[in-house]
C-alpha cells in the first residue's frame, strides 16, 4: 500500500508541475483493494481496470518505472508513451487494461473467463468498477450471464461514494449500489470495508477459491474513499469536509502501520519498507524524465487491429 500511495502523490506532484499530459484519476485512498487483491491473485489470473488503474497496474508486478514514464509520455513508457494514464496494459503480468468507458469491462472479462472455461485452465479474470457503473446496462448484463455459465469471474465494486460529481447515494434506489442487487442474479453480496486491507485479502482469496473451484462469478462491494476529486481537473469541493475527515481518520495506510506497529513489528521495519518505497519512486521518476518522447515512427502501431495473430497474441 506504501508503494501504491507514494506513487499516485508523486504522479500528482508531476501534473502540478505539468509533466504528465491529459488527465489522470487517482485512487489515493483505496490502496487496500488493489494491494489485497494483488496478493491474492496467481500470477496468471487477469486483472480488468478502469481508468483509475495506475495501483491495480503497480499491484500485479509490472515495474514502477515503465508505468512512470507512460504518464509522462516518454518512449520507455509501458505503452511507448501513447496510453497515458487511461490505458495502462501489461499483459506479461496479467494486467488486461485500464478502461475509459464505465462499464465496458465487465463483459470483456467475462470472455476472458469463459476462455479459461474453454481452455480447462483454472484461471479468474477479476474486474474492478467504481460504483457508478451499478447504474449500467453492461453491470446486469455481465452478471446475468456470468452466473448463468458459471464463470471463473470476480466483480469488484470499489464504491468509492462519489459517481464523478454526484453522491452514489443520491440516484440510486439500495445502500449498497452492488452488494444489495446481488441476490437478483443469485449471488451472495459482499460487503467489505476496503479500507481495511486484512478483510479485502479474505474476501479476495474466498472469492478466488470459489471461481477456481468451479463454483462460478462472485460480486463484492468494497466500501472505500477517494481522498481526491475525480480527476485531476476536480478539486472535489462538492464533497462535505466532515465526510472528507471522517474517512481520512479511516485511512488504510497509517491505519494499517499503527496495526503493524501494535502487533510488534519493529519500528525500524517499517521506517524500512518507507525508504524502500521512496527510492524506487525516485529511481523511476528520474528515469522517466530522462527517457526520450515517443518515436514518431510508431504513431500508427498497434493503434488498430489487422485481423492477425500477432495482433491476437
Amino acid at each position: 500500500m506504501v508503494r501504491l500511495r507514494r506513487f499516485e502523490k508523486r504522479a500528482y506532484d508531476l501534473f502540478m508541475q505539468n509533466l504528465v499530459k491529459g488527465t489522470s484519476h487517482l485512487s489515493l485512498g483505496q490502496e487496500a483493494v488493489a494491494a489485497a487483491f494483488g496478493e491474492a491473485m496467481r500470477a496468471d489470473d487477469w486483472t480488468f481496470a478502469t481508468y483509475r488503474g495506475h495501483a491495480h497496474t503497480l499491484a500485479r508486478g509490472t515495474e514502477m518505472t515503465p508505468v512512470m514514464a507512460e504518464l509522462l509520455g516518454r518512449g520507455s513508457g509501458l505503452l511507448a508513451g501513447k496510453g497515458g494514464s487511461m490505458h495502462l496494459t501489461s499483459v506479461e503480468h496479467g494486467m488486461m487494461g485500464s478502461y475509459a468507458i464505465v462499464g465496458a469491462h465487465l463483459t470483456i472479462a467475462n470472455g476472458a473467463a469463459w476462455s479459461a472455461r474453454l481452455r480447462g485452465t483454472d484461471q479468474v479474470a477479476v474486474c474492478f468498477f467504481g460504483d457508478g457503473t451499478t447504474n449500467i446496462g453492461a453491470f446486469h448484463e455481465a452478471l446475468n450471464l456470468a452466473v448463468i455459465w458459471r464463470l471463473p469471474v470476480v466483480f469488484v465494486c470499489e464504491n468509492n461514494q462519489w459517481m464523478e460529481y454526484t453522491a452514489i447515494g443520491d440516484i440510486t434506489a439500495v445502500p449498497r449500489p452492488a452488494a444489495d442487487r446481488a441476490g437478483s442474479y443469485g449471488l451472495t453480496g459482499v460487503a467489505v470495508d476496503g479500507n481495511d486491507v486484512t478483510a479485502m485479502y479474505e474476501a479476495a482469496t474466498t472469492a478466488l477459491g470459489r471461481a477456481r473451484a468451479g463454483n462460478g462469478p462472485s460480486l463484492i462491494e468494497a466500501q472505500t474513499y477517494r481522498h481526491g476529486g475525480h480527476s485531476r481537473a476536480d478539486p472535489g469541493r462538492y464533497r462535505p469536509a466532515e465526510e472528507i475527515q471522517a474517512w481520512l481518520d479511516r485511512d488504510p495506510v497509517p491505519t494499517y502501520r499503527q496495526h503493524l506497529l501494535d502487533t510488534g513489528v519493529p519500528e525500524q521495519t517499517v521506517a524500512a519498507i518507507d525508504d524502500d518505497a521512496t527510492r524506487e519512486i525516485d529511481t523511476a521518476t528520474e528515469a522517466a524524465k530522462a527517457a526520450p518522447a515517443p518515436d514518431v515512427a510508431l504513431v500508427e502501431q498497434d493503434v488498430w487491429a489487422d485481423g492477425g495473430a500477432a495482433w491476437r497474441n
